[in-house]
């Protein structure tokens, strides 16, 4: 992710010659604030690399025309599930309701994914799974977890090649907290969990990308 939203005087002049007289050389560029091309090769690199101005072989700098806002928002559609995805936290299906509680608050997590005996995704269970299964008289080590977990297909699941933006509509449509990041098994008849991403990794990603947009 890069660079700066917040320019400086130098790049504000940069910009403003390439808008009025663009597409123009960095040489004439340089010409024109009576600076040396090694001057203001750092600013070119930033305002190009962060998307306000493009360049072309022989041809030179021409401005984007894209805002802030816009370059922000075009750098949030392009981060990718896998940036940002954490470690899954998986129990067997053949493992109790108790075993379950354990897990999740050990692990701090919100959401366990259970697999089969392949290692296949078979179901989820989240906080409200476990609370609603506890608060019945049956003893918690003799509730297999498989009783009260949502099954496959019934799973909202992700790919690391999806884009994050389409996962966060997700979690606001589903109303859930996170998804299993999952790849297709080997023998090609189930997907197996290999990470999650949840609100959490989404603000993370968010949170990051702004701050980096204002150094």
């Amino acid at each position: 992710m890069v660079l700066t939203i917040e320019l400086n005087k130098r790049q504000e002049k940069i910009l403003s010659i390439v808008k009025d007289r663009g597409p123009i050389t960095g040489e004439q560029i340089a010409e024109k604030l009576e600076l040396t091309r090694a001057t203001l090769r750092p600013d070119l690199a930033i305002l190009t690399m962060a998307g306000y101005l493009d360049a072309r072989p022989r041809v030179g700098y021409f401005y984007t025309g894209k805002t802030g806002s816009q370059l922000l928002t075009e750098k949030v559609k392009k981060i990718k599930v896998g940036e940002y995805s954490s470690m899954p936290v998986v129990i067997q299906e053949s493992a109790t309701v108790y075993e379950a509680i354990v897990t999740m608050f050990l692990e701090d997590v919100g959401t366990l994914y259970i697999s089969n005996k392949s290692g296949q995704l078979a179901g989820v269970v989240s906080r409200k799974d476990l609370l609603r299964a506890s608060m019945g008289k049956q003893d918690m080590n003799t509730i297999p977890i498989n009783i009260i977990m949502t099954r496959m297909p019934n799973i909202t699941y992700c790919f690391k090649e999806d884009y994050l933006l389409e996962v966060a509509h997700k979690l606001i449509d589903k109303q859930i907290d996170g998804l299993p990041v999952v790849k297709q098994a080997e023998d090609g008849k189930g997907l197996e969990v290999v990470g999650r991403v949840t609100k959490t990794n989404i603000t993370k990603a968010f949170v990051e990308l702004a701050r980096d947009e204002i150094i």
